[in-house]
This record gives C-alpha cells, structure tokens and sequence, in this order.
C-alpha cells in the first residue's frame, strides 16, 4: 500500500488530464487487474459508462466488490477477455495490459464510430519507459503525454498517456 495513492490513484488519473468523458460517454477498461484506471475515471466521471473487464475472475470480484462498497453506480465488472466482450465504446483505456500492437486486434471492432469527444475514439493506454520500438508500427498517429507535465511527483519521469485514435 506505500505509495498507492500516487502509483495507482493518481496514475490513472492522468488520462482525465488529457480527455474530459461526456456524460453518457461509453469505456471499457481492458485488463482493469485492481481497478485501475477505471474506477479512479468513474468516480471523477460518474454521468459516463466504465466497463471494466479482467480474464481473472478473483480479480473481477474485488474489483466489483470496491465498486460497489465505493457506491458506483456507473461501473460494471466482468470476468471476460477483451477479445470476446461485446458492445461499441467510445474509449478502451489500459494500464500497462500489452503492448500497443497486441491490444489494437482486441479492440479495434469494439470502438464506436460516433464521435462527440474533444478526442476521436480511440485507445488511451497509461505506459512508462522507452516506447519507441512498441509505438513504431503506428507512425504520426499515436499521440502522447508526459504525465511529469501533469504531476510532479518523481515516479511519473517516464510515464506517459499513449492516445490512438480508431
């Protein structure tokens, strides 16, 4: 738990700092192990949709139970590989799940083509360290962040918000 806040909390957080989800606004948060980012995202935007999906069931029922002793009425939790989950989402948000290249296949069907964000939708991935090599194959359409210019604790030096519109 040292460090929780920052390395997890706040962490997710970043992905506020570079889109504002509209009310009603779909995302799945693929691979969400603890929660991460997508509680942090549906307490901060409790008028927009999270699904957050793991394909490790104990994981799924933490998840659930924090969210229902958290009172969030926008989240709902299933035990479910990103290749298999049904249903079109605005945003796929991830912490850390695969690289860039293996999650685009999963996911790519499952974004909708409905646009009303400041962002196209899209993929928005939470990574640390050098990501030139995994963010190669995409050329001038990745977009990135440094999470140092949004929060200035150390540990966010070489985290970055990855953005791939779909």
């Amino acid at each position: 738990m040292v460090n929780f806040y920052e390395h997890h909390v706040l962490h997710s957080l970043a992905i506020a700092k570079v889109v504002q989800f509209k009310p009603m606004a779909e995302v799945l948060d693929v691979g969400t192990g603890g929660g991460f980012p997508g509680v942090p995202l549906a307490i901060v935007f409790p008028e927009s949709r999270f699904t957050l999906i793991d394909s490790i069931g104990k994981k799924v029922k933490v998840v659930a139970d924090v969210a229902e002793r958290v009172g969030l009425e926008n989240v709902r939790c299933r035990q479910v590989r990103a290749e298999e989950v049904e249903g079109e989402y605005d945003f796929v948000v991830s912490r850390a799940v695969a690289s860039l290249g293996e999650l685009v296949p999963w996911v790519r069907n499952k974004v909708s083509k409905t646009q009303y964000h400041s962002l196209h939708n899209g993929i928005l991935c939470l990574k640390g360290g050098d990501l030139s090599e995994e963010l190669a194959p995409f050329g001038g359409r990745v977009r990135t962040w440094d999470v140092c210019d949004f929060f200035a604790e150390d540990f966010f030096e070489t985290k970055r918000v990855i953005y791939l519109p779909l």
